[in-house]
């Protein structure tokens, strides 16, 4: 179990591989989530890497929690931890009755998942239990001694994705559908609409909310919304929207993970959330004895390795500028170098309306 004195080494518990799955089956059935291939037998079940349980509050089919989970895999796939979760845990109760199970039963190291939607709820299942390292999605801070904060810092790419889209649009109008107006939303739209800004002054960008983390069908009506007001180019910071814009053979930009594959001519690039290096920290300052309730958003910055576009979609249906390519290299390039820092508002954007319930 992890230990709260940084001179105390890492001492991980056996957990037979019987006694995981029954866990897992309990999990399941207690709250409605589902839960992965059993964790690779690689490390055996006395490995020395720390046992890490993902708690998610939506399906792994929403690409935030997505990439937390594809991180996660990653890491016990290079052997570096052993992994299961639970998703789809979309209410506060079911959130800590999940937590309370997966200590009572399996007594992982490490719980790693997204508190927006139950902040109160797993900060109090944390302080009831300091000696289990969390570290969840928050917009709030992070809570001494052992609740780890961390966030989809993604200005970065939504800037340079928001330049493309400034030098695509035909109409002067490009459409925005995103969850709802937070913080953590906030200033990833508006680091696309001064990307926007910097290729294309002129342009309107019309951002619509659809009070809601995962509802494809809301945000596609949202997205057939700024299309008949005119938008030409859309980004869907929400699942949903490249739907949309495939069938009016739109450009559009992706969100989370590479989405080119859910309309190959279309999706011009996507922003890229790399969970890798936020727990590849976590894990590190367990295993050495030094970890403490931290904010690790650093970690999901392009200067880290945290996020990034996508390749450039070279297929598409229409023709991306060379010129303009040149300009969001050398735009990305900077950020990379730091002689250029993307603006950071997460104040709701001017003129944005909500559409969903």
């Amino acid at each position: 179990m992890m230990r709260s004195s940084t001179t105390q080494p890492f001492i991980r518990r056996a957990l037979a591989g019987a006694g995981l799955a029954t866990a897992a089956a309990l999990i399941l059935a207690g709250c409605g989530g589902t839960t992965g291939d059993e964790p690779a037998a690689t490390n055996g079940g006395d490995s020395e890497v720390p046992t890490v349980f993902g708690a998610f509050a939506t399906p792994l089919e929403e690409p935030w929690d997505g990439a937390i989970h594809n991180a996660l895999q990653a890491a016990e796939d290079d052997g570096d931890i052993q992994y299961d979760y639970v998703d789809n845990l979309h209410t506060a109760d079911e959130m800590e009755r999940a937590l309370r199970d997966i200590i009572g039963s399996q007594d992982p190291d490490i719980i790693i998942g997204d508190a927006f939607a139950a902040e109160e709820a797993v900060r109090a299942v944390a302080a009831e239990f300091p000696d289990t390292a969390f570290a969840f999605g928050s917009g709030g801070e992070e809570q001494a001694p052992n609740f780890s904060v961390f966030d989809n810092w993604m200005q970065d790419p939504a800037y340079l994705a928001g330049m493309l889209g400034g030098g695509l649009t035909t109409s002067g109008t490009i459409g925005v559908v995103a969850a709802m107006p937070i913080p953590e939303v906030n200033r990833i739209v508006n680091g696309f609409i001064e990307g926007v800004k910097q290729t294309n002054p002129t342009a309107t960008v019309t951002v619509s909310f659809i009070n809601s983390f995962f509802d494809p069908a809301t945000a596609k009506q949202a997205a057939e919304a700024a299309i008949a007001g005119g938008a030409d180019v859309l980004f869907a910071e929400r699942d949903g929207v490249i739907a949309a814009a495939a069938e009016h053979s739109l450009p559009v930009f992706g969100m989370m993970v590479d989405q080119q594959d859910q309309a190959p001519e279309y999706v011009v690039t996507s922003l890229l959330w790399n969970m890798r290096p936020t727990v590849d920290a976590v894990v590190k300052a367990v295993v050495d004895g030094s970890y403490e309730a931290s904010n690790l958003a650093e970690y999901s910055f392009m200067v880290n390795g945290g996020s990034e576009l996508a390749p450039i979609n070279e297929n598409t249906a229409f023709e991306i500028p060379a010129d303009l390519l040149t300009t969001v290299e050398a735009r990305e390039q900077e950020v990379l170098d730091g002689t250029f820092e993307t603006p950071i508002n997460e104040e709701a954007p001017a003129g944005s309306t909500t559409v969903g319930q």
